[in-house]
């Protein structure tokens, strides 16, 4: 299994394919199976690679406090150390953050920036974003990962044609270590670089589900506030877009990516996704 070393941590990674590089950052009490579907898909014309963000999968779980701008140096020092400079970056949720951290602070390091459901800042303003975040600790503290995991499932894989991935799901979440994942919740909760995208200059693709946990209308008002950026929506989509709606974001995406200068190549062809 291959590893890198970088920043006193060992960095869990899969790489495939040849070309221009494309790097998938997962979200909260996720890995890099999480992009299957992206790793094939892509790899027909890329040098696509995903990585364990520290606290996760098979990648070394320091004791906290983390930060956003931590897991954006991991990312940095990974990149660097495997070559794939610069990369097309794509991020979902928590990898959505790292990716607008890593924009601003290492910007010759991103050719192009795609975050999937997520946004600039994780400020909680109100009562009802607090509770959840409250409620979701107490759950991990004294449920466990495998019930976080069950309540996160029926949420955002409850169609009855979903049950595979719901299950899969659970049984993912489980894995997690209790530990990490606090530390990395803690790490998005209050973090933000909503004043510094308008500084981003590489081109940007905001890819929102329209039934995500954040509505359509605030990943619109912050696409305005980014030079040049792209806004797609996915329908019938929650949360995890990449998994429950696969074939239509690997098409939303390659469309971005064959679109810009230095295109990767011919579009390849749509494909069959078990």
């Amino acid at each position: 299994m291959p590893h890198v070393r970088v920043n006193d941590l060992n960095v869990y990674f899969e790489a495939s394919g040849a070309g221009e590089p494309l790097v998938f950052l997962h979200g909260l009490g996720s890995s890099t199976r999480d992009w299957e579907r992206q790793m094939e898909f892509f790899s027909r014309c890329f040098q696509v690679v995903a990585f364990d963000n520290r606290g996760h999968g098979r990648t070394d779980k320091p004791r906290g406090p983390y930060s956003v701008r931590q897991f954006a140096g991991d990312a940095a020092a990974f990149l660097k150390a495997v070559g794939t400079v610069p990369a097309h970056v794509v991020g979902l949720s928590m990898g959505g953050m790292t990716a607008f951290q890593l924009a601003v602070d290492e910007p010759t390091l991103v050719k192009s920036l795609t975050v999937v459901n997520s946004g600039p800042a994780m400020v909680l303003t109100n009562a009802r974003d607090r509770r959840a975040f409250f409620l979701r600790r107490l759950i991990v503290r004294f449920l466990g990962m495998r019930k976080m995991g069950a309540i996160l499932a029926d949420m955002l894989l409850p169609e009855p044609h979903q049950k595979d991935l719901h299950d899969t799901l659970i049984a993912r979440w489980a894995e997690n270590d209790r530990r990490a994942y606090l530390a990395s919740m803690k790490a998005i909760t209050g973090w933000s670089v909503a004043d510094r995208i308008g500084e981003i200059r590489c081109p940007v693709l905001i890819v929102t589900a329209d039934q995500d946990y954040t509505p359509v209308s605030l990943k619109e008002a912050y696409t305005r506030r980014i030079p040049g950026a792209e806004l797609a929506v996915i329908r019938q989509s929650r949360h995890l877009t990449p998994i429950d709606q696969p074939e239509t974001f690997n098409e939303v995406l390659l469309g971005f990516l064959s679109g810009l200068a230095g295109d990767p190549g011919t579009p390849i062809p749509h494909p069959e996704i078990p």
